[in-house]
């Protein structure tokens, strides 16, 4: 334009030609300059986030806010999705060591003894607490200062009580620790319509209040805990688990406990650095500014299949007020995945959110201020719980695999098996049942978690599939409207991650006689190999429902008279039975 501009304006009527290399040359700079602009210009995610104080960071899963951080995790992303099979090889950080420990192995550095010692705080301090309830004596080992995150937890008053039996809080605690609460709470199916339900989810939980009670009570127990400190190897022994710290400091326990979460070194040695089978993306924030805020979300699924960077995902929704202010609210965008190329990036999931995020709560983004920008990977295996690979070593809370491949919901499963859990590694110590064999009892197989696979994979969108992009939103109404249908005996359960053998089967049938016409696309969503393997999980369910029913009652009365290594080892098959089919649960 400013050369025909020129060449008009010295009265020549025609543009004369250029030479193409110039050209060239000349596009060639253009496209430079812009992928040079774009890289210099933040994204609208990176000015959010940096205009944020993120002073209230604690690590771990959800507890960080600041954009580097969430760059870091992006990068952790995409070595997983760009991996065939092994992600990395990981790094070896526990070895067994034939033979009774000797001090002077060490060069005589001086060495604390406890009964247990839990690696990890955040969610550890809960199982530690239990453990020095029951008189033992216990240590945590926690990288850095053992406190809550200021992004609340959200939980029914029901599975909060379950800590006041297992002995970590006293009934006034309760009243303390509760930030918010709320009801209904909605399960939402865009273009197809809701259900709404009571006390699901329903109260906001502050994990900074909560984890300085349980801190407190585990002090005046006689617990021990080594703040900003790391294990730098666990060496197992015949008659002692040793880990020598980086700052070196040496431990001895009778047992330790893993619960450094989804991306614990232990686990990552345990499978070897192999590649998740499923992910579940997170992102989402707690801002100011909603005017309804008197109700949840517990679930709302996106109409049909959305592109996100060069994916095809299903987008869902969480929304809970939020215990700062009553204007305060937390919503939650998340997608599952197979962890491949081409999956987006949390950034990438982000910039989505912030265009639809005001649409689904129905208020103007600029009408909102920005309290904390909340991200996060859960990745998820088939062989879930993970059984103890090493003597004197178990694995606890995210670590073991043991929470729902549907909702993550790594708070609620801790507080439905902590008492489980205490009692069981409570009396592995005493009766001294800590190899591989005795430990892996208490995390055994548990058909109801294998079976809610299916359910992810169902809510996982294909990659250029000729299924309807509004299928898996379809899906989800069918079944939460039979099982609406069907009573709180079936809805309530599944929503708080609890799958039974009955409820399933009477939500399935329900299904097939209301809408046959969906089925051929669910064969064709998960695939006909992993519904014949979900088979044999629904059929193990059924087989665990009735074990626990009436084999359970014959064998619990026989217990007394069994020498105690078979009496444990019994008493860990019928927990089994119970929990693997979800008969724990009562309404």
């Amino acid at each position: 334009m400013v050369l025909l501009q020129l060449k008009h304006f010295n009265g020549v009527s025609h543009c004369p030609s250029v030479n193409p290399w110039i050209q060239r040359r000349e596009r060639r700079a253009q496209k430079i300059m812009c992928l040079q602009a774009q890289s210099v210009a933040p994204s609208r995610t990176q000015r959010i986030m940096e205009s944020i104080s993120v002073s209230g960071e604690v690590g771990g899963a959800g507890g960080t806010y600041s954009y580097e951080a969430l760059k870091k995790l992006d990068r952790v992303w995409s070595t997983i999705c760009s991996a065939q099979t092994i992600v990395q090889e990981p790094q070896q950080v526990v070895s067994s060591i034939p033979g009774l420990f000797s001090q002077s192995d060490l060069a005589n550095k001086a060495v604390d003894t406890f009964d247990v010692i839990v690696c990890g705080g955040t969610l550890g301090i809960f199982i530690a607490t239990a453990l020095s309830f029951k008189g033992l004596r216990v240590a945590i080992v926690e990288r850095n200062i053992l406190k809550g995150r200021e992004q609340e937890w959200n939980i029914s008053r029901k599975e909060l009580l379950e800590l006041v039996e297992s002995g970590i809080l006293v009934e006034d605690d309760i009243v303390q620790v509760i930030a918010a609460k709320f009801n209904p709470n909605r399960c939402g199916f865009e273009g197809k319509g809701e259900i709404w339900v009571e006390d699901i989810l329903n109260l906001g939980v502050s994990p900074v209040k909560l984890i300085e009670i349980v801190k407190k009570r585990f002090l005046s127990l006689g617990g021990v805990i080594f703040e900003r400190r790391s294990a730098s190897n666990i060496c197992i022994y015949e008659d002692a688990a040793v880990i020598q710290l980086v700052e070196d400091n040496v431990l001895s326990s009778r047992l330790i406990i893993d619960a450094m979460g989804n991306f614990s070194p232990v686990v990552k040695q345990i499978r070897r650095g192999r590649k998740p089978d499923g992910v579940c993306l997170v992102v989402g924030s707690c801002a100011r500014g909603f005017k309804d805020n008197l109700t949840s979300d517990v679930i709302c699924s996106s109409s049909s299949v959305k592109k996100v960077g060069d994916s095809e995902v299903q987008l869902f929704w969480e929304a809970f007020p939020s215990g700062s202010g009553p204007t305060d609210r937390t919503t939650y965008m998340f997608t599952y995945i197979d962890p491949q190329l081409g999956s987006p990036k949390l950034e990438e999931l982000l910039e989505d959110y912030w265009d639809l995020m005001p649409e689904y709560q129905g208020v103007s983004l600029d009408n909102l201020e920005i309290l904390r920008v909340v991200y996060g990977i859960f990745p998820t295996y088939r062989d879930s719980p993970l059984p103890a690979a090493f003597n004197r070593v178990i694995q606890f809370g995210d670590a073991s695999g043991i929470q729902s491949p549907v909702s993550f919901g790594g708070f609620g499963s801790l507080t439905r098996h902590l008492g489980r859990l205490s009692t069981g590694i409570y009396e592995a110590i005493s009766g001294d049942f800590v190899d591989s064999y005795s430990l892996s009892l208490l995390n055994p197989y548990m058909p109801n978690l294998s079976a809610s696979w299916l359910f992810q994979r169902a809510m996982s969108a294909k990659q250029q599939s000729n299924i309807s992009p509004d299928f898996i939103n379809e899906l989800l109404y069918v079944n939460f409207q039979s099982m609406q249908r069907l009573g709180d005996p079936v809805l309530r359960p599944f929503l708080q991650d609890v799958i039974k053998f009955g409820p399933l089967a009477k939500t399935l049938g329900l299904v097939m006689l209301s809408k046959p016409q969906i089925l051929p696309s669910i064969f064709k969503q998960v695939g006909i190999p992993v519904l014949v393997d979900w088979s044999g999980h629904f059929f193990m369910l059924g087989y665990y429902t009735f074990l626990s029913t009436f084999a359970d009652p014959l064998i619990r009365s026989l217990l007394s008279a069994l020498p105690s290594r078979m009496k444990y080892e019994w008493k860990r098959h019928l927990e089994a039975w119970k929990y693997g089919a979800g008969m724990d649960y009562k309404l």
